[in-house]
């Protein structure tokens, strides 16, 4: 199971690092730096270990669980269609996901498939990794992502701890292996760091946060960890994929590019991004129906740099 860390969405940058200097770190958060170095750090580099990805027609299946408005569900369905849209033109969400075309086995289609509703959270309100794999089986196919989501007023082992989200692969009855994803709504739980640039952090810079470009928060935050594990479950579904580290903890196609979602990035400074002249929205992609997201830089293995759409 590959989790995105909760440092993934915060205080990082890639190939020029401002390092924090004469610090005590902790595991789950940042801290206020006295000192910034500016340091070269050696380039990231994918490996490739051989085994299976995810390639050609791609199905998402989604299980909302627990209570979603009508408008949060369609803010992430949209997000899910825009992936292999034709339109808006770049910078777009589908613009996005053509980086995934780069790494073995070319294109890769996204498609939105069944979803199914739970809204009266059978499985309680806490939830354990072994209860989001049993949700997962609902939406097992072959080629197919199971995306489990969570709503704000459910907590998950790990969430906020060490954790905005998650992806792996299970095997059921002796069947093929099948890949599945989860990312919960951290508005009331932990914001800052699983919503982050759209909050501002407890500890680190106190840079302005980012106005959210579909106006919720907890789901404009669950649009950056869902494009996430999408991106690390094609690249990465079983194990043997892209990624750096080791397996049982890697650096994939997004969580190798940490806090990055435009040029310029730096830690705690996500970047330069557009901002809608209207309403004062950031965002880096346009979706269909006029929707507009914040994606994060993804890895390209033809340059081996992370690579933003701004």
């Amino acid at each position: 199971m590959h989790t995105i860390p909760i440092s993934s969405l915060t205080f990082f940058a890639s190939s020029l690092l401002l390092l924090l200097i004469s610090t005590i770190f902790h595991p789950c958060a940042a801290t206020i730096p006295r000192k910034l170095a500016l340091l070269q750090t050696p380039a990231t580099v994918l490996k490739y270990h051989k085994g299976s990805v995810l390639i050609g027609n791609i199905t998402v299946n989604i299980l909302w669980y627990g209570h979603f408005t009508p408008n949060q569900k369609t803010i992430i369905t949209d997000f899910i269609n825009s992936l292999n849209a034709r339109l808006p033109p770049a910078p777009s969400a589908a613009s996005w996901w053509q980086t995934t075309r780069n790494y073995k086995g070319g294109q890769r289609r996204i498609q939105l498939g069944k979803q199914i509703v739970d809204e009266k959270y059978s499985l309680g309100k806490t939830l354990k990794d072994s209860h989001l794999i049993y949700l997962a089986t609902k939406n097992k196919g072959f080629n197919e992502i199971s995306l489990v989501l969570t709503a704000a007023d459910v907590a998950v082992n790990g969430f906020c701890m060490n954790r905005c989200g998650t992806h792996g692969s299970t095997r059921v009855n002796k069947g093929h292996n099948f890949a599945y994803a989860w990312v919960g709504n951290s508005v009331t739980q932990c914001p800052d760091q699983c919503a982050w640039p759209f909050v501002q952090p407890v500890y680190g810079p106190k840079v302005p946060p980012l106005v959210a470009p579909n106006g919720d928060v907890g789901v404009d935050g669950m649009i950056i960890n869902i494009a996430t594990v999408l991106a690390g479950t094609v690249t990465n579904p079983f194990d043997g994929g892209y990624f750096q580290g080791p397996a049982t903890a890697p650096l994939e196609a997004v969580t190798s590019c940490p806090g990055i979602f435009g040029s310029g990035a730096f830690p705690g400074y996500p970047g330069s991004v557009l901002v809608d002249k209207k309403t004062r929205v950031s965002y880096n992609a346009q979706g269909v129906k006029g929707r507009k997201y914040l994606l994060p830089a993804m890895w390209d293995p033809k340059t081996s740099t992370c690579k933003t759409l701004v």
